[in-house]
């Protein structure tokens, strides 16, 4: 008797058939990935296959890995391996064109630790899987695939990734579809280039203008030394700029995950400084409660980076920790802005613009991590977070951040314009003044003295500056003689320049009511009490008679040099110190041909190069060159204070006819 067929049977085979094809397309669709006409750069997402462990023989061509697990790349793999592994190996077949060139592999965040393969040749690596050694993960690293393995038209690619703790507590850890890329290794370059370009342009050009504006405050605080924001200012755009550079550099490059740690002591140490500046400008002390917030602001900033970056801490466990600096940076400077704005402060006034920009962004940042906190509302958070600190406008980023950086370094050169315009102003005027008082010193102290029958005289005058603080006078005494006053203010410029007007005044006065050298003194010791704001002047009055007797009294001045020797003189308080003071004489004889020279300290303390003075022994030693002579001699050592140098020789001619 024949069996009888079910009539089930030839669908149950045909179904089974088609399931067999399905499954086996799906098999290949698995592991294959169709690169043969590729057009563009492509994300290599899609099915991968997966295996926990770690064996040298995962990355080769031959090896078989139709066992291993198939993961969707866009997928949490964590539900696939619960008990997370440190090490994970995928795989992908790739059909390429044979005839292709210039293929490249573009790898972005994939992991702090791993290694890429391309038919067992390793093209690509960040880090250490094994031992784990932890590298950044942010660099946008592209690698040329070698055209001898395109052309046998088949690509095994092959990761080993260290997945950490850390990483298995991410949303996607290992292998996330946006993490690597195919294409035209020129054509993505170009995109690289622009996707940094548009996030950072903006970011730089405050950057470098604010570094630009730093060097120009440094150079005016190197003039300035007292206006000790300026160099604030140069040190908050030094380190924004360095905090800037070293996050740019990690776009490109592997790097230690200890690289991503100084970010945040450099824009620490940026942020000190921007406080430094307000303080300074308002020309404020900074008080012990005000010391205590801002340490504790910096150092929870400093936490919270740290926290953030390598222990996981949350973005709003981080705002806590910054809290103390924001109300710092957007409640206190602030408010003092607008009390010294009240008060006339007009430099507070243009402050004030960036500094609420600043407060409005850092209130905006704290609203919108505090609402992240609530889940239903963390899509509206995030929305609001692109508006505000993430707006892209065609390839670029703006943010408001961004803006309030740009008023703060506008506002700051505003700044400094007014000032050098208000110093040049104020420049133009003391100019004035200096050529005004140059032109008075030019008449009290001529250049050359009048002939005085029975000696040759010699002056020369050379200030340190425009106008000086060395004075001296040289008048005809009675009976023939001649009246010879040197001496020297405290001080230089013209402040000194002035004294030495009220001191030329009054011994021109004095020499026409008596000329004994004690008296003189006197009489100018009085003048000049009360009028040196602590200050005093030297002095030295000889008067030499025909017939060569010379009667001196000395006020702390140099003694002079009687052919090569130094004269001794007792030693005085100089002008201006004590009221009714009395001087003591000396009086020696001046010989026929011999040479009296005064000097002022100027030509003693010249001072080399090297530090060394001109002293006293080389001041000896030349006393009987010329006037001229010794003043170039000065000179030439390294003058750093007003010199002059007054020679009285008496004549043999006179010394005959007497």
């Amino acid at each position: 008797m024949a069996r009888r067929t079910s009539p089930r049977l030839p669908w149950l085979l045909a179904l089974t058939a088609c399931l067999a094809f399905t499954l086996a397309r799906a098999s290949a669709i698995a592991q294959s990935f169709d690169a043969t006409n590729l057009q563009k750069p492509t994300d290599l997402g899609g099915i991968w296959l997966v295996h926990a462990g770690d064996n040298p023989a995962y990355s080769r061509t031959d090896f078989d890995d139709s066992q291993w697990t198939r993961v969707d790349s866009s997928a949490n793999v964590s539900s696939v391996f619960p008990s997370r592994p440190n090490v994970l190996w995928y795989r992908l077949h790739v059909k390429v064109a044979p005839r292709q060139t210039g293929l490249g592999l573009a790898e972005w965040s994939l992991a702090n630790a791993f290694e890429i393969y391309v038919n067992g040749q390793r093209i690509m690596e960040n880090g250490r899987v094994a031992p784990f050694a932890e590298y950044l993960n942010g660099a946008r690293l592209l690698k040329p695939i070698p055209d001898s393995q395109v052309a046998t038209g088949s690509l095994v690619i092959a990761l080993r990734v260290h997945v950490s703790p850390t990483e298995w507590a991410t949303t996607h850890p290992g292998l996330y579809t946006p993490n690597l890329r195919l294409g035209q290794e020129h054509t993505m370059w170009e995109h690289i280039w622009l996707i940094v370009i548009g996030e950072y342009a903006m970011e730089s050009i405050t950057v470098l203008a604010g570094l630009g504006l730093g060097i120009v405050a440094l150079a005016l605080f190197i003039a300035q030394r007292r206006q000790r924001e300026y160099l604030w200012i140069f040190l908050q755009f030094l380190f924004a700029a360095c905090a800037g550079t070293a996050t740019l550099i990690a776009e490109f490059h592997n790097l230690p995950a200890y690289w991503d740690l100084l970010g945040g002591p450099l824009r620490a140490l940026s942020l000190c400084f921007s406080v430094l500046v307000y303080f300074a400008i308002l020309r404020l002390r900074i008080g012990w409660w005000i010391r205590t917030l801002f340490a504790v602001g910096i150092f929870g900033f400093v936490l919270s980076w740290f926290g953030q970056t390598r222990w996981g801490v949350s973005q709003f466990a981080g705002l806590i920790a910054e809290f103390p600096f924001f109300f710092l940076a957007a409640g206190v400077i602030p408010v003092l802005l607008v009390v010294h704005l009240r008060r006339g402060n007009r430099e507070a006034g243009i402050l004030l613009i960036p500094a609420i920009l600043r407060s409005l962004t850092l209130y905006a940042y704290i609203v919108v991590v505090s609402i992240a906190q609530i889940p239903a509302l963390q899509a509206a958070a995030t929305s609001a977070s692109s508006v505000i600190f993430n707006i892209k406008t065609g390839p670029f980023y703006v943010s408001f951040d961004w803006v309030s950086d740009l008023f703060y370094v506008v506002s700051f050169a505003v700044i400094i314009v007014l000032r050098s315009t208000r110093i040049s102003r104020q420049q133009a005027v003391i100019e004035g003044e200096l050529t005004a008082a140059r032109e008075v010193q030019r008449v009290i102290l001529p250049e050359q003295a009048a002939p005085v029958p029975g000696f040759t005289v010699e002056s020369v005058y050379q200030p340190a500056q425009q106008v000086g603080g060395d004075f001296f006078q040289i008048l005809p005494a009675c009976e023939g003689g001649l009246l010879v006053v040197v001496g020297d203010v405290a001080g230089k410029g013209l402040p000194a320049a002035m004294l030495v007007s009220v001191l030329v005044g009054a011994i021109r006065t004095a020499a026409d009511y008596c000329q004994a050298p004690e008296e003189v003194l006197a009489q100018l010791n009085e003048r000049l009490m009360g009028r040196t704001h602590g200050g005093f002047s030297t002095a030295l009055v000889a008067r030499i008679s025909a017939d060569g007797w010379v009667t001196v009294a000395n006020a702390g001045h140099l003694s002079p040099y009687l052919d090569g020797l130094e004269v001794e003189l007792p030693g005085a308080l100089p002008l201006g110190i004590v009221s009714r003071a009395s001087y003591e004489t000396t009086r020696f004889y001046l010989p026929v041909g011999s040479r009296l020279t005064f000097y002022s300290d100027g030509v003693v303390e010249a001072q080399s190069q090297k530090g060394e003075l001109f002293g006293f022994e080389r001041g000896r030693a030349i006393s009987t060159q010329s006037a001229a002579a010794i003043v170039e001699a000065a000179a030439q050592f390294g003058q750093s204070d007003d010199i002059t140098v007054v020679a009285i020789q008496r004549m043999a001619a006179i010394a005959s006819a007497a």
